[in-house]
């Protein structure tokens, strides 16, 4: 994703978070759907296809599924919906692709402290309309929990032929120890207004 610098809030609109759904004071409630419903395609793909890699082939081939294929499914996604798609965390795995902006870096260590005080992590999201340099943008960020698929590969006890597997792809590995439950990340999506 190319990283934006921002300028100014100037148009801030905050999105609470009311019984798993997003509401928006000022923003299109379609602009809010679009980035949920592109948010559930990619996490369903995604899903599906590293589910069926280790169903088929094992966690260590699901590594590969996994750095291979999520990139391309957000570029797939991003083509074809003029959204910039990507995954983040504070933790990364591919420090290329997923280190998160300062924008980004903000609302994750929000997504953490709301997950503190005690909110579910699979209905948090966050959205805002910026200006930046570049004009002004939707940004729209959902948290992805640590589901009981991901501890295989980012839990705190990870099989020795995966760990290789990992730091094979992902010499700066961070994004292991997590729990179940636990904010992983997030999905990522800036759209120019």
């Amino acid at each position: 994703m190319n990283k934006t610098i921002l300028i100014a809030a100037s148009a801030a609109v905050t999105l609470l978070l009311t019984s798993g759904a997003l509401k928006a004071e000022s923003t299109p409630s379609d602009t809010v759907d679009e980035a949920k419903k592109i948010t559930q395609q990619f996490a369903g793909q995604l899903q599906s296809e590293l589910k069926s890699a280790m169903e088929n082939a094992g966690p260590v081939k699901a590594v590969d599924v996994c750095a291979q294929r999520a990139p391309a499914i957000a570029a797939g996604l991003s083509k074809s919906t003029g959204w910039e798609i990507a995954r983040t965390s504070l933790k990364t795995r591919n420090t290329e692709l997923n280190t998160p902006d300062s924008w980004e870096r903000k609302v994750l260590e929000q997504f953490d402290a709301r997950q503190g005080a005690g909110e579910d992590v699979a209905t948090m999201a966050y959205a805002e309309v910026l200006e930046t340099n570049d004009g002004k943008h939707f940004r729209f960020m959902k948290a992805i929990p640590t589901g009981e698929l991901c501890l295989a590969c980012h839990g705190t006890q990870i099989n020795p032929d995966i760990a290789t597997a990992l730091d094979a792809h992902y010499p700066d590995d961070q994004a292991r120890g997590y729990t179940l439950g636990e904010v992983r990340g997030a999905f990522s999506l800036l759209k120019p207004l």
